[in-house]
């Protein structure tokens, strides 16, 4: 089935990213810092017609936070097991023209997690091919996204919140004038790594005011060991035993993540973020259309 050309939206709490679909391949693209924090609930109507105005007068398909208590209209989640068919069966309608893309929902016992905007890349790139159908997902970011997906569905996952925490160290607190340098793979953070790894997190992070107050450790190294001991820590407990995992990530994050789980004897694939979700959104579409 062909799909006729339609704009997907990627909107986020901070960022927005439209783009015109046609036959499955982005034919343009807009992009704006108009995330749904700073979007007042009767506007939404309003940045729908500029984007139309840009993009053309299409039918419009949006999947992320536009859909949570702060978006736009509650998307209701769908529960794990779920794959992109169950997704596309569940969208929630503005209106004939325009839907949002459903979240997803994992519960075990009393513990719950749900996710918002990820489901369409990860759930997208093994549809594109970039990942097999039975494979451990990370996507990186402020919230970390480990998905376990089988038979081309996600049947468990779990957020991480390492990206916040260390938005919080570095924001405040007595670890924060040591945070200022760039982030990067080298030395500190593999080092980092390997402590994080360890699973004692509270005392890694105090041990890093410990060196700098006994002169141990190079300062300007000291942001990104402690971005190392964070995301040693979150890969050390998903691979144990080392395992294949399926990076859907770009530029720093997915270098940095690649490194933890190569240096704790993992094996990282990465598959871009933007074509993940072209293919995920355009099957949602094809399906729902």
């Amino acid at each position: 089935m062909v799909v006729s050309p339609f704009i997907a939206i990627d909107w986020g709490t901070t960022n927005r990213r439209a783009y015109r679909v046609e036959d499955g391949r982005i034919a343009a693209t807009l992009r704006s810092p108009q995330g749904v924090s700073t979007t007042p609930a009767d506007a939404y109507p309003h940045e729908l017609a500029a984007i139309r105005a840009e993009l053309g007068d299409l039918p419009v398909l949006m999947a992320g936070m536009v859909g949570s208590t702060i978006g736009w209209r509650v998307a209701p989640y769908v529960a794990v097991p779920a794959g992109i068919g169950e997704i596309a069966a569940a969208l929630t309608r503005i209106d004939d023209r325009t839907a949002i893309v459903p979240g997803l929902s994992f519960t075990d016992g009393t513990q719950g997690d749900v996710m918002r905007g990820e489901e369409v890349q990860l759930l997208g790139a093994a549809l594109a091919g970039q990942v097999p159908a039975d494979a451990l997902l990370c996507q990186p970011g402020t919230h970390c996204k480990w998905v376990e997906l089988r038979g081309n569905k996600v049947t468990a996952f779990t957020t991480a919140m390492t990206g916040e925490l260390f938005a919080l160290l570095r924001g405040g607190g007595v670890l924060a004038p040591q945070l200022t340098a760039p982030v990067a793979a080298g030395d500190a953070f593999r080092d980092g790594v390997r402590e994080g790894s360890k699973r004692d997190l509270a005392a890694s992070l105090f041990g890093i005011r410990a060196a700098h107050v006994l002169g141990l450790r190079d300062e300007s190294q000291a942001a990104s060991y402690a971005s190392g001991v964070l995301i040693g820590n979150d890969v050390a407990v998903r691979i144990d035993g080392g395992r294949d995992v399926h990076l859907v990530a770009d530029g720093d994050l997915a270098t940095l993540y690649a490194t933890a789980i190569e240096t704790l004897g993992g094996r990282a694939l990465v598959s871009g973020c933007e074509a993940a979700f072209i293919a995920g959104i355009t099957q949602i579409r094809k399906l729902s259309a």
